[in-house]
């Protein structure tokens, strides 16, 4: 049985795996329509979420397969004081695989030792979010076709951003990688990440978007997270700090690749969504792909 609790968990072999099977899945999806029958995912959801999990939920379905679980916390055994590991030993007896979000960091990894079946991480708190990173990896193969020698800018709130972590952990395994830095100064990358992941990849931090967007291969736009604040004042400050808009773009390379994990607030203009360089929807729907190639490994099922 393996877990999926953090992006490195997975080697660059391992994703290259789950990428052929994400693109066969693409190409020839009426091989895999049983390939989970009378199976069961337990999504497992203490924080709001739409994209992860209705795409755990549709990857589960077209793979055959059912889906159990809850939404919110408030409707789960967790409003009367039950512990999570208690909860995940009780929903293995009900499922073959879990996927769980938390607002908690580290609180997947603490189901996983408690388990008696594989614990996907579908969100930690600002920690870890693998399967948005498998979902980004999988949009950046389809678009770029190579994950060496692309200039990455991570634009917004670097510092509570997990899938800004979780992309930076996974993409710094590969050659030529440059990343450029796009926050402003209290939203700036936790010297944690930097202390980890960018010992040999170079990166560059700046404050202006305007600056970093002629030199980008890839731009990855985060919303700036009102959950994360404590202080609604500062968020009201800082959330409109970068907005694409048309304009900004006409400095940007013909073959930009614009990403975003969504939900948008207003960071991307709406004007910019028939623009061919925005892959954002494209990336969305990338994720119930991938999604399906890693319950298939995790059930060890070909």
């Amino acid at each position: 049985m393996q877990n999926l609790i953090n992006i490195l968990d997975l080697s660059c072999e391992e994703i290259s795996e789950l990428i052929t099977v994400a693109d066969d899945i693409i190409d020839n999806p009426e091989n895999y329509y049983e390939k989970c029958a009378h199976k069961k995912l337990a999504t497992l959801f203490y924080e709001p979420s739409t994209r992860t999990r209705l795409s755990f939920e549709a990857a589960m379905l077209e793979l055959g397969g059912s889906v159990l679980g809850f939404s919110e916390a408030s409707s789960s055994s967790v409003s009367k004081g039950e512990s999570v590991g208690d909860t995940v030993k009780t929903v293995s007896a009900y499922a073959d695989i879990i996927a769980m979000r938390h607002p908690k960091e580290g609180a997947p990894l603490v189901a996983s030792q408690r388990a008696d079946i594989p614990i996907i991480n579908a969100g930690d708190g600002g920690h870890n979010h693998p399967t948005q990173t498998l979902t980004d990896l999988l949009t950046i193969h389809r678009e770029k076709g190579t994950f060496e020698n692309l200039t990455i800018g991570l634009c917004g709130d670097l510092k509570f951003g997990r899938t800004v972590h979780s992309l930076i952990a996974a993409m710094s395994r590969y050659s030529g990688i440059k990343f450029i830095l796009i926050s402003p100064e209290e939203l700036k990358i936790p010297s944690f990440v930097k202390e980890d992941y960018f010992g040999y990849t170079p990166y560059e931090e700046t404050t202006s978007l305007d600056e970093a967007l002629p030199n980008l291969d890839i731009l990855y736009m985060t919303r700036v997270q009102k959950e994360r604040f404590f202080n609604e004042e500062d968020y009201l400050r800082l959330k409109d700090s970068y907005i694409l808009t048309p304009g900004k773009l006409e400095n940007a390379k013909s073959d930009l690749s614009i990403m975003h994990p969504l939900p948008r607030v207003n960071e991307i203009s709406v004007d910019i969504d028939d623009d061919p360089r925005a892959a954002y929807f494209r990336q969305a729907k990338y994720g119930k792909y991938i999604r399906m190639a890693l319950i298939m490994k995790l059930l060890n099922i070909h």
